[in-house]
């Protein structure tokens, strides 16, 4: 008989979990959760990315990720000179390869998902 897997819950995150600073002043990033103890070949990753207003990130995108912002807005723009004013309920995919430019005026929170191990950002 085949082993049972649970499914993995976090109650409230969009408003508890707090992800931590990873660039300039103002640009947050952490992995909820991850699969890598479960599928190290094909690893996808999870979690919350939030900018405040100040310095732009730009961030070359090494795997596939795709998010959806949750709160707030975003100024997010391309290499092929592509801009998007990105607001709640708003979805990007991010090819590998892409680089990406965010930026704010106020603050943006958004979910993502990527093709990668956790951590891997």
């Amino acid at each position: 008989m085949a082993e049972k897997t649970a499914f993995k819950h976090y109650s409230k995150a969009q408003s508890s979990f707090k992800p931590p600073l990873i660039a300039n002043e103002n640009a947050f990033l952490g992995d909820v959760y991850s699969s890598d103890k479960n599928d190290a070949e094909k690893p996808i990753s999870c979690g919350f990315y939030r900018l405040e207003a100040g310095t732009p990130l730009v961030y070359t995108y090494t795997y596939h990720e795709m998010k959806i912002v949750v709160e707030g807005e975003f100024d997010i723009s391309d290499e092929t000179g592509q801009e998007v004013h990105a607001v709640a309920g708003d979805v990007f995919y991010f090819p590998k390869g892409a680089v990406i430019t965010f930026k704010t005026k106020t603050y943006g929170l958004a979910f993502y998902t990527g093709q990668r191990s956790e951590g891997g950002a």
